[in-house]
């Protein structure tokens, strides 16, 4: 049965926003490496790889508010500073220098690794009921598969 997030139980809207917040803190990480990589790219593919990094950081911005706002409607506490997004993350950061296809391959890593998370937490809001959650979680999940396959296409 669907449930409006006010409706869930304390137990469901608790694991649901845990999940949420696993995505957020990826989605923010992925954030500053797509920046990063967008400052810092050089190279042949320096124009395509400037642009397509400038894409996934400006759809991730957006979509870590869309997260966290989804955990405030389950009336939850959005993580919110960088320390606590660092240590939750399974992305990394990433130190020094790199060649463009090195920060292809990281940021490649980085979607696949979002759009798992995010397949989980939409499971997990399936498991209660939560069809609006699913459904932010499958829309955002498709996305970081659609970078993915993007990014995969450059070290074909």
């Amino acid at each position: 049965m669907t449930q409006t997030a006010v409706a869930l139980s304390t137990d469901a809207r608790t694991a649901i926003a845990e999940a949420l917040n696993q995505a957020v803190a990826e989605t923010a990480v992925t954030t500053m490496l797509a920046q990063n990589f967008h400052w810092n790219v050089t190279g042949m593919a320096f124009g395509p790889l400037h642009d397509l990094f400038q894409k996934i950081y400006e759809d991730h911005f957006v979509a870590q508010d869309d997260l966290a706002e989804r955990i405030k409607a389950l009336d939850a506490h959005a993580e919110g500073t960088l320390a606590g997004m660092l240590k939750r993350s399974k992305v990394s950061e990433h130190d020094g220098d790199a060649t463009d296809k090195q920060m292809i391959k990281a940021m490649q890593d980085a979607q696949e690794t979002l759009a798992a998370t995010l397949a989980g937490a939409g499971q997990i809001a399936a498991d209660h009921g939560d069809t609006l959650t699913e459904d932010l979680c499958i829309a955002r999940g498709q996305t970081h598969e659609k970078f993915a396959w993007f990014l995969r296409s450059h070290l074909s």
